[in-house]
């Protein structure tokens, strides 16, 4: 393990960086941050028996925050696998921008130190 982790990493330009991303986030459509839940819970009906015998309506909500406010939106059934397949593609992409910013900023102090060292020669 020791050569794999002193190995140079080839050097990348933040165009090469750019076009890498785009590739990468092409078929990450749609993409949403948040969590979705299935919550249980009585219904409003007065004599609904499903609630009677203490069995509780399933339901689903996304969650996300927006301006530091809780926010949970109800997800219809047929509608829970596209929501799950948007948020699987948020956690895919932010991974991606993690990544990003690290290559990102080493492509940048490479090309610093490059024209750094055109401009001594």
């Amino acid at each position: 393990m020791w050569h794999t982790y002193y190995m140079r990493t080839p050097k990348e330009s933040a165009t090469e960086i750019q076009q890498w991303f785009q590739n990468q986030t092409a078929n990450l459509w749609p993409a949403a941050l948040g969590s979705l839940s299935l919550r249980r819970s009585p219904c409003i009906r007065e004599h609904c028996e499903a609630c009677l015998r203490g069995e509780k309506h399933p339901s689903h909500f996304l969650y996300v925050r927006m301006k530091g406010r809780r926010l949970a939106i109800y997800i219809p059934d047929d509608l829970v696998p596209d929501v799950q397949r948007s948020l699987d593609n948020g956690r895919e992409l932010q991974e991606l921008l993690c990544q990003t910013a690290v290559r990102y900023a080493k492509a940048l102090k490479h090309e610093r130190t490059a024209k750094s060292q055109k401009v001594k020669k």
